[in-house]
């Protein structure tokens, strides 16, 4: 009997779209080969999808990141197939899967919102991070450029900023992030998981390539601008192999620290990610899967602080070694990162300067 073939999305991460567990029933497609009836599973165009919130600056309660963060965007156009935000897709009524990837929620007033935080009195300048959650340089920024607006807050009243991407469009505001750099107010980390394009591909679709994101690098560094490689996250036996060359490489390109997280698979990422491993790679992905296990007490999933990150056992040991043993010897000792808190412009500060 011939096996039934499934169809598989070029340009997309996810494969499926697993239900929404908020939700009490769900539609189903059983049979691949019906003709009289639109695939559930149908690559339709990404919508975007205003939303008006309320607040921007989110206060990041875990002990493993902490401090603040601010999103532009939820749901992300890159499509990278282990993204810890999938699920929280959820929340706004879709799906952690493809619709992750379609539907993507973007937040217009969010520089409006941000100028009116720094506007209070009880507000206590600090680093805020772009994006704790999608990546806020994802391909519709360049035509909405809602985070160079919010960037242009950040510069008027002096507020420092960290970010991190895999996009190149970040490099259309070298001119304010040259800025913030000359005033220690900014931070930038470059995601880049490993330098093996078909793979890519694959993982992170509609990203920039490997060679895009180490250009990046160069560009951020010779502009003075502090920068650094993440790469996170490392999955065993399909991008552990890479650790050393992308340090190596993101070093030559002006890289001056690196950091790096062991993958994880909670809620439906768990599911997304099993059904892409085994029509990606079939010949590995028990090999994946259980080295993944491995690393997080048996379990794919792990929400248990600082572990959850870092991974335990003898897989995650050994590829935390292998990285520190790279950064060790293409990067050396990274310089110290302080941000400047002291420039901010607290509420009235340009009314009383010109007195």
């Amino acid at each position: 009997m011939e096996t039934e073939k499934k169809e598989y999305f070029d340009g997309r991460g996810a494969q499926i779209n697993p239900t929404n567990r908020f939700f009490k029933t769900s539609y189903v497609q059983e049979h691949w080969e019906g003709i009289d009836e639109d695939s559930l599973m149908e690559n339709h165009h990404t919508q975007y999808i205003e939303v008006f919130p309320k607040t921007i600056v989110n206060k990041v309660d875990s002990p493993d990141i902490g401090g603040y963060s601010m999103n532009p965007y939820q749901g992300c156009e890159h499509g990278c197939l282990y993204c810890y935000a999938r699920n929280s897709h959820q929340f706004w009524g879709y799906s952690a899967g493809m619709e992750f990837e379609q539907k993507i929620l973007i937040k217009k007033n969010a520089p409006v919102l941000l100028e009116e935080l720094f506007k209070k009195a009880s507000w206590e300048p600090g680093p805020i991070m772009f994006s704790g959650n999608t990546d806020c340089y994802q391909p519709i920024e360049r035509k909405l450029k809602i985070t160079r607006s919010m960037l242009e807050v950040c510069l008027k009243y002096r507020n420092p900023v960290s970010m991190i991407t895999k996009n190149a469009v970040i490099l259309r505001d070298l001119d304010i992030l040259t800025e913030m750099a000359k005033l220690n107010l900014v931070h930038v980390m470059v995601t880049i998981t490993s330098l093996d394009e078909d793979l890519r591909l694959k993982l992170e679709p509609r990203t920039v390539t490997y060679k895009n994101r180490l250009n990046v690098l160069k560009q951020l560094s010779a502009n003075g601008i502090p920068c650094g490689v993440m790469v996170a996250p490392i999955i065993p036996s399909l991008t552990s192999y890479d650790v050393p060359k992308v340090i190596e490489a993101a070093a030559e390109n002006g890289a001056q620290r690196a950091g790096h997280t062991i993958v994880r698979l909670n809620g439906q990422i768990a599911e997304i990610f099993k059904d892409w491993l085994e029509k990606n790679y079939p010949d590995r992905a028990s090999k994946v899967w259980n080295q993944i296990a491995d690393c997080h007490g048996g379990q794919v999933n792990d929400s248990r602080w600082s572990t959850r990150m870092r991974g335990e056992g003898n897989v995650a040991e050994s590829i935390r070694q292998l990285f520190k043993v790279a950064v060790k010897k293409y990067m050396g000792t990274p310089p110290k990162m302080e941000f400047d808190l002291s420039l901010f412009k607290h509420k009235g500060h340009e009314q009383l300067s010109l007195f």
